[in-house]
């Protein structure tokens, strides 16, 4: 059965009236079974967001702040600077009420100047809450340090902390991290270079060569030409004309084709801390036999006190008196047949009574004498 059911087709001359519409109602009837939107499994390179931070300081605190800490001051001399108002030589006020913050934010692609963007706000040093502060305008650079937002507005933070003079503390979530929504504002917008590259690129979340090779023939299928190829299991390159608008057209048509990815490969995660053990429906055990028993030994001390006999001259003493027990548990043994499935594993597993914990090594085991052919990953 073929995985796709496409119509093909060929994109028209631009100057025909009407064929974009229906060029989006033929992509409606792309309906394979099992298949996922093409931009569910991965993103156009260079098309992602970039992150911005920024040095700043948060003022308006209720006695939380930072005090008299070196950098702290240094940045409000920097705040005061730009009106220009200079502290006295020697001069360094003691800024409970002010705070040396960290701002970070994600600039999404295509961001334009003027639009607004959500930024974190988080104390660098030791002030105790941000609660009712604002954060004063704070450049935000890029990776290559330029300047691509400023940032400035009321915090709103979810925590609280109090103290009392005797040193103790109550603390609610995290006060000294908070978040202005819409807090900054772009100056400055990040070439992509899309519209310039000699092809797209299309890159997969996950890296794998099937799913690689069917985005790749269902884009060639969607548009009735060789214009996809599969470069490795992670990317597939898509031939288009220079110029944004027609590659931003081509972009949001191929990413509402849909394909069947391939299936996940056979793989245990498994968590030794917690004790957490997950097994995806891949895994297959192959003919095998597993007995697991459980060994307790208990010691209990039951020391008596000697008394030496009258006018014996004798001391007190105590004797030790040691009870071992051995208590073992015996477990049926679990036979396992050939193409056992997921079902099949959870139900012999827990007939035999095994925890998380004794599941790890009952799985290790299987995987040690090569009865399952799966990916063991322990975290």
């Amino acid at each position: 059965m073929p995985l796709y059911h496409q119509r093909r087709w060929r994109l028209p001359s631009p100057s025909r009236g009407g064929w974009f519409v229906a060029l989006v109602a033929a992509f409606a009837l792309v309906t394979p079974a099992h298949a996922e939107r093409i931009k569910d499994l991965g993103t156009f390179q260079g098309v992602r967001p970039n992150q911005l931070t920024g040095y700043g300081i948060v003022v308006g605190l209720a006695g939380t702040g930072d005090d008299s800490i070196e950098y702290a001051t240094q940045g409000m001399k920097g705040v005061v600077s730009r009106f220009g108002l200079t502290l006295p030589q020697g001069v360094n006020p003691a800024l409970k009420n002010a705070a040396a913050v960290l701002v970070t934010a994600d600039l999404p692609a295509f961001s334009k100047p003027g639009q607004r963007l959500d930024v974190t706000v988080s104390a660098l040093g030791k002030a105790k809450s941000l609660r009712g502060g604002t954060l004063i305008m704070t450049p935000l650079r890029g990776a290559d340090n330029e300047i691509y937002a400023m940032a400035q507005g009321n915090l709103a933070v979810g925590g609280l902390g109090v103290s009392g003079a005797d040193g103790s503390q109550v603390s609610v979530n995290i006060p000294s991290a908070g978040r202005i929504p819409s807090g900054a504002t772009v100056e400055r917008a990040v070439a992509t270079g899309f519209d310039t590259a000699p092809t797209l690129t299309f890159n997969l979340a996950e890296a794998d060569l099937t799913t690689a090779l069917r985005v790749a023939d269902g884009i060639n299928r969607a548009f009735g030409d060789n214009r996809a190829s599969a470069v490795d299991a992670v990317s597939v390159t898509i031939a288009a004309a220079p110029g944004a608008g027609q590659r931003i057209m081509m972009m949001g048509m191929i990413e509402n084709i849909e394909v069947a990815p391939a299936d996940a490969p056979a793989r245990v995660i498994v968590n030794a801390r917690t004790g957490t053990v997950v097994i995806n429906g891949a895994v297959k055990i192959h003919p095998a036999a597993v007995a697991h028993g459980k060994l307790t030994v208990s010691v209990n001390e039951s020391p008596r006190v000697v008394q030496p006999a009258p006018f014996s001259q004798g001391q007190t003493a105590l004797e030790p008196s040691s009870n071992i027990s051995i208590d073992e548990q015996k477990k049926p043994m679990v036979n396992f047949k050939g193409g056992a499935s997921l079902a099949d594993i959870v139900k012999a597993v827990n007939a035999i009574g095994a925890s998380p914990a004794d599941m790890v090594a009952i799985l290790e085991a299987l995987k040690q004498a090569g009865a399952m052919k799966a990916d063991l990953v322990v975290l």
